[in-house]
């Protein structure tokens, strides 16, 4: 009673779910198979939420620069647990796309 498909993607990171959405496009009835979130490792714990950390730490390090521009600022700090949320926050953004184009497709 099982379920026929013409493709099985295993994982659903930037590969797989490209490849199940291609195959879908074409015709196929594909299967997705990911053990944790869309968008897998890249998208959700690695690449993505490693570039806003490190856009945070661009962003205060340019303070250091404010002067060039004829700007002055009295006081900065920054709050960790706010920018490690932030991360979150595009890492989620980003996986609930992937997640609609599951649907669409």
């Amino acid at each position: 009673m099982a379920t026929d498909f013409d493709v099985v993607v295993i994982g659903a990171g930037p590969g797989g779910y490209v490849t199940a959405i291609r195959a879908s496009q074409l015709g196929m009835k594909t299967a997705i198979v990911e053990r944790d979130a869309l968008g897998g490792i890249c998208l959700n714990w690695g690449c993505i939420p490693t570039k806003a950390l490190l856009k945070s730490g661009d962003v205060y390090e340019q303070l250091d620069h404010l002067k060039d521009y004829g700007l002055m600022v009295e006081k900065r700090g920054f709050d960790f647990a706010a920018v490690v949320q932030r991360s979150r926050k595009v890492a989620a953004q980003l996986s609930s796309g992937v997640a609609f184009l599951m649907k669409k497709h």
